[in-house]
């Protein structure tokens, strides 16, 4: 096995049952430790939404490392050079948000990949992912590594989506239902009947290309659903939902008078 494996890649070309992960908001590596050891699959470092920076990102990367679930790492845009900088301090698996054409997508690509098959800088003397040139043969490795997923989440994206996934370096799709929802007219019901039919032929259409798919879903149906469809990724949640609905959750039961269980304690 190389020394640079990803097993999250590996481990979307494999048949089973579908990965489970969670959005991560909060930025920091404390608490992404603790999610390592809960059970998810893969856990996602949100650098769109969530306040991350190269710094907050490299300190969650280095918080799951060596735990039992791979880290996805959601960058803010196409830029190459923020690109770069995620893949030389770790990131291996990268969610690329907002890709609504088959040209955005070999772009990102080429981002993501040394040449001769891409623009990628090379700089692994620097770069955490070599282990600051200590892994033997990372240059001639890392682009066989890379897991490249672009996000559809637009009308514009659906209908380009067969031509988004023939693009030869695209691991997978991930299907945002809350954007496509506001790009359907549907801003804020990313459950509407329309929506949910749009993410199954997209599903659909991703598989038939032969590549794997995942969608965000944090209600459990609908989760479910979509992973019966044949998604092979599904997040069922955000840390920062958890963390709002659970303590919300606590308060009200006080209130209540309800013997809320809240684990062991000191």
């Amino acid at each position: 096995m190389s020394a640079i494996h990803n097993r999250f890649k590996a481990a979307l070309a494999q048949s089973g049952a579908p990965r489970i992960g969670l959005f991560m908001g909060l930025c920091d590596p404390y608490c992404a430790e603790l999610l390592a050891g809960t059970g998810f699959d893969w856990l996602l470092i949100d650098a769109e939404h969530g306040p991350n920076d190269i710094r907050t990102v490299l300190g969650q990367l280095q918080a799951l490392q060596g735990y039992p679930v791979d880290a996805v790492t959601r960058v803010v845009n196409h830029d190459p050079a923020l690109i770069k900088q995620m893949l030389d301090i770790g990131a291996q698996t990268l969610l690329v948000p907002m890709v609504d054409t088959a040209q955005q997508a070999q772009a990102i690509v080429r981002a993501t990949r040394y040449p001769p098959q891409g623009i990628r800088g090379v700089g692994s003397a620097l770069a955490r992912a070599a282990r600051w040139n200590g892994i033997p043969g990372y240059l001639q490795q890392a682009n066989d590594e890379i897991c490249l997923i672009v996000q559809a989440e637009s009308s514009a994206a659906l209908a380009a989506l067969d031509d988004i996934a023939a693009v030869d370096g695209v691991d997978a799709v991930f299907i945002g239902p809350s954007d496509l929802a506001a790009s359907m007219g549907h801003i804020g019901q990313p459950d509407h009947p329309e929506v949910r039919a749009a993410v199954l032929d997209a599903i659909a259409r991703v598989a038939r290309a032969g590549k794997a798919v995942g969608v965000f879903a944090t209600k459990l149906d609908a989760a479910r659903a979509f992973a019966q469809a044949g998604a092979r990724f599904v997040a069922v949640g955000t840390d920062t939902l958890l963390l709002r609905q659970s303590a919300l959750g606590l308060v009200q039961a006080f209130h209540e008078g309800a013997g809320q269980a809240t684990g062991a304690g000191y």
